[in-house]
């Protein structure tokens, strides 16, 4: 992870009014805008967001803000000015580095920063990314944040408000919900994506600590060699269970079948 001020030449004393934070393996860009950022010195395509009172740009945006800085991919003599560069192909990233973030438009530059010199308030806002995401049934999500808080979330009104009927009906679709680069949210491929920061401000807190649920799944949660080895059978009289319904396994995806213990149990009682 890489860490950028954004500066204006127009004052050594001036404040910073945001935060460039690129991901290096997956080419992804966040900009973190100063709590105390002014729309007015904040350059034009992030201060929309200051004023909607949202303080974290999105990936989108974030790369949009990056793209009006370096040269466009369609630029018609784009090979010549990335071999001038040292550049085999085109990187987003690079093009960056090599003005510094610099552009015609505006006088704002990238200067690096290390986590340690961010302000307070930005590390209070990545504690609050997402570590893990559990799906449950009836469109909720168990979410663990990085402050080690974990949080039930109902995103049923999410899901409708941004008409994604198939999310919200089908938990197959819902169950593959998956967490975005640098925690900043959860995301079903891309058709719908969730950011943390609602996540973490309408997710109802639960008693329950990271270590708590590992040892839960690591408890009640088996193999179908484990299951075999309990009720004393085949593999292939485990898979005949699970195909006449009389078990539901939590994962069933050809070579790996997981199961709940005290289903497996319970079948030795009867």
């Amino acid at each position: 992870m890489k860490i950028f001020a954004i500066k204006s030449e127009s004052g050594k004393n001036a404040k910073i009014p945001a935060y460039l934070i690129y991901y290096e393996n997956t080419k992804t860009f966040y900009i973190e805008l100063d709590e105390n950022a002014d729309e007015w010195e904040t350059p034009l395509i992030l201060s929309s967001f200051l004023r909607k009172g949202e303080k974290t740009v999105d990936a989108y945006h974030s790369r949009i803000w990056v793209q009006q800085r370096i040269v466009p991919p369609d630029r018609q003599n784009l090979g010549q000015i990335l071999k001038e560069n040292g550049l085999d192909s085109y990187d987003e990233y690079e093009l960056l580095m090599l003005s510094k973030g610099r552009c015609a438009q505006d006088d704002y530059y990238l200067s690096p920063v290390t986590p340690e010199k961010l302000p307070a308030e930005l590390s209070v806002r990545f504690s609050r990314r997402i570590e893990d995401v559990v799906p449950l049934k009836n469109n909720r999500l168990i979410v663990f944040f990085r402050n080690g808080e974990i949080k039930k979330c109902d995103v049923g009104s999410f899901i409708e408000k941004a008409g994604c009927k198939s999310v919200l009906e089908k938990y197959d679709v819902f169950r593959t919900v998956e967490i975005l680069t640098g925690g900043y949210g959860v995301s079903w491929g891309n058709v719908l994506t969730i950011p943390s920061e609602k996540l973490y401000g309408t997710g109802q807190i639960i008693n329950l600590d990271a270590d708590d649920f590992v040892s839960f799944v690591s408890n009640r949660v088996i193999s179908a060699s484990q299951a075999c080895e309990i009720l004393d059978c085949s593999r292939q009289n485990i898979s005949d269970l699970i195909k006449r319904g009389k078990l539901n396994p939590i994962v069933s995806d050809g070579g790996n079948t997981l199961l709940l213990k005290n289903e497996i149990i319970s079948r030795k009682w009867y």
